[in-house]
């Protein structure tokens, strides 16, 4: 298999100096002395796992012979999927958001994990199933937008409300442009159904921090005013400097049960 990349480990983050280290963890935080006085950050600071956590999480998505972690299957309807025996994440984003990106970067530590990244939007065209062991399912879902298949709503829509083993989604937004309209539908979808969801913020070594700022603080005035099915903490990511993904994948292993409590450091 391909070696993992820098900073995919732990490990390797903990060897950073402290404040290099604290923002590739908790990119969020590291906006907060930013923020203009008065500003609300509890939302900053919702789910902050201390280390043990973030180690046991990451010991999940490193695979070994007594832990495997193999894509499964592909499916263009909900029936074609595998059977819902395991706790189950869904990723849904607009196509080009760095979604398939995104999910290689959380499987780096089990590099025989193939996830296909393509260059063109609109790629994944159908629902790809990811084992992890006998923990949970992880599942990429087609883009939506650009180029998305025809039947991409009915498939989603379909997924979301008979999928009973599905614990968390994961909406995926650009972090260089914020929230689109495409975005809304989704929310909307996520909130007629009444389906648990996350925001995770994509691509933030792309945009300055300024342009982070105001995204992070627009989707937060959204989700408090808009939503009831969003969990109010956003995750921010990048799948090039692996900033977020060590608590994403923290985040994973606690909504799918593998991580009974999550201490706060």
């Amino acid at each position: 298999g391909r070696a993992s990349p820098p900073l995919a480990a732990l490990s390797q983050v903990l060897r950073l100096e402290r404040s290099r280290r604290t923002g590739i963890v908790f990119p969020l935080q590291k906006l907060e002395r930013y923020l203009a006085p008065g500003t609300d950050t509890a939302p900053f600071r919702l789910f902050q796992p201390g280390l043990a956590a973030l180690q046991r999480a990451e010991a999940l998505f490193r695979s070994d012979r007594g832990h495997p972690i193999d894509y499964v299957s592909s499916a263009v309807r909900v029936d074609h999927a595998p059977p819902p025996a395991l706790p189950e994440v869904c990723f849904i984003g607009r196509s080009n958001v760095g979604k398939s990106s995104l999910i290689r970067s959380l499987f780096s530590l089990a590099p025989e994990v193939e996830v296909r990244v393509s260059k063109t939007p609109g790629h994944t065209k159908k629902m790809n199933f990811f084992k992890v062991g006998k923990y949970f399912t992880l599942v990429d879902m087609p883009g939506y937008g650009y180029r998305a298949p025809q039947d991409f709503v009915e498939m989603v829509e379909a997924y979301l409300q008979e999928r009973r083993n599905l614990k968390r989604t994961f909406l995926l937004v650009d972090g260089v442009v914020g929230l689109q309209k495409t975005d809304n539908i989704a929310v909307e979808m996520l909130e007629e159904f009444g389906i648990p969801y996350v925001m995770v913020l994509t691509k933030i070594d792309r945009a300055s921090r300024g342009v982070l700022l105001k995204n992070v603080l627009e989707i937060q005035e959204f989700v408090k005013e808009n939503t009831q099915g969003c969990f109010p903490q956003l995750f921010l990511v990048s799948s090039v400097e692996f900033s977020g993904v060590h608590l994403l994948r923290c985040f994973v292993a606690h909504v799918t049960g593998n991580l009974p409590t999550v201490e706060a450091s």
